[in-house]
């Protein structure tokens, strides 16, 4: 099964072979015992895929948000989860667009090679969520540094990552004209942080996500360590957040292709009442349902990556395409499990996993109701709901 408008056909095939090795028990054994799949982000890793956008001249593949996308529709289309790796695709988004050119030689080219891992980000908080303008997080500068106290949570991948994006307050609430003003992004280094000022509490969660709850208590950060202009923090991590978006829209479109192709084979060769059950059109339909609506997604995630490419302001696209995708991919894997019946619930038939997995996106990175705020908002121009 081909989607309409798939192109960058070598790409694709080059993806789908390093994808090929690592077959569904491999990803199967890594969810029952919720370990991370080391080797397969090793491979995809050594082979350049997650130094897609890095420039060539920091040793990356100097290509765009369209094909980061791509490396993740597919990563998840091979029956994988590309959440244990994405965060290095959308937190380089910051870093490349907004950091200096020390900074960008500094890290860029270790980051292309996998020396080192940029793969968390820390802006939600546990009394805020997305109301990011108002986080509690602080850093104060004092000399040559600044100090951070606060707290964040469902920040992921901190056990398999050397450096972390940060948003944290720098200017009181209080004392700013726009709440959005007053936000400051620092690259932490964990290794560094860990233990000395940074403390780390995993949370147990129903996909193998590694995710995490951060205690800051005086942690000292470098100022060398701030990304761009004290303050302009809010705008610059809307770049991040709109590629975040975009390229877990893939992910969703990839998962809906895996739903949707699993469930027509099954289909084809279930047999009930000595036919197959794909025959009946209670069984058709939403299958066909859901491939058209993911058909429908795809075509607003390279929208978003267009805009987002060319520089342009994407944010009602990007979040458009996840909302789009998240449900699509929602409405194959709940067809998928359906007409598996009680094997669908199997873990042997991975179903049930990639269900557990594609769910997560009804609610993260954003939920899909805050987008409809946004649409009615910002788009529509309707009275602010809150």
């Amino acid at each position: 099964m081909q989607n309409s408008v798939e192109g960058y056909g070598d790409m694709r095939e080059a993806l789908r072979e390093l994808c090929g090795r690592f077959p569904a028990e491999y990803h199967r054994r890594h969810d029952e015992k919720a370990t991370y799949p080391k080797e397969f982000i090793d491979a995809l890793t050594s082979a350049g895929w997650l130094a897609a956008m890095i420039p060539e001249e920091f040793g990356g593949s100097g290509l765009g948000l369209t094909e980061a996308t791509i490396v993740m529709e597919e990563i998840n289309r091979s029956g994988a989860n590309a959440g244990h790796c994405h965060g290095q695709m959308y937190n380089m988004s910051t870093l490349l667009r907004h950091g200096s050119d020390e900074q960008k030689k500094r890290y860029l080219p270790e980051i292309a090679t996998g020396a080192l891992r940029l793969q968390s980000m820390g802006v939600t908080e546990p009394s805020t969520g997305t109301d990011t303008t108002k986080l509690k997080t602080t850093a104060v500068r004092t000399g040559d540094r600044y100090v951070v106290n606060g707290q964040k949570v469902w920040i992921s991948r901190i056990q398999h990552s050397d450096l972390m994006i940060l948003l944290a307050r720098t200017t009181p609430l209080d004392q700013v004209k726009r709440k959005s003003d007053g936000l400051s992004i620092f690259l932490v280094n964990l290794h560094d942080a860990i233990g000395h000022g940074l403390t780390v509490k995993p949370i147990r969660n129903m996909v193998n996500h590694e995710t995490n709850e951060l205690f800051f208590d005086n942690l000292e950060i470098p100022a060398e360590n701030l990304i761009g202009e004290e303050g302009r923090g809010f705008r610059y991590i809307l770049d991040g957040l709109n590629a975040e978006r975009t390229l877990i829209a893939a992910e969703c479109i990839g998962d809906g292709y895996w739903f949707i192709e699993k469930v027509t084979n099954y289909s084809k060769e279930r047999i009930v009442f000595d036919r197959p059950i794909g025959q009946n059109q209670g069984v058709q339909f939403p299958i066909a349902r859901a491939y058209v609506n993911v058909e429908a997604a795809n075509l607003m995630r390279y929208e978003a990556c267009r805009r987002f490419d060319a520089h342009q302001d994407c944010g009602a696209q990007a979040n458009m395409a996840k909302l789009l995708a998240a449900d699509a991919s929602w409405e194959a894997a709940n067809a998928c499990i359906q007409f598996h019946g009680g094997f669908g619930f199997a873990a042997e038939y991975d179903v049930e996993r990639k269900f557990r997995e594609t769910r997560l996106y009804q609610v993260a990175p954003i939920s899909t109701n805050l987008i409809l705020s946004y649409v009615a908002e910002h788009i529509l121009g309707l009275p602010r709901s809150f």
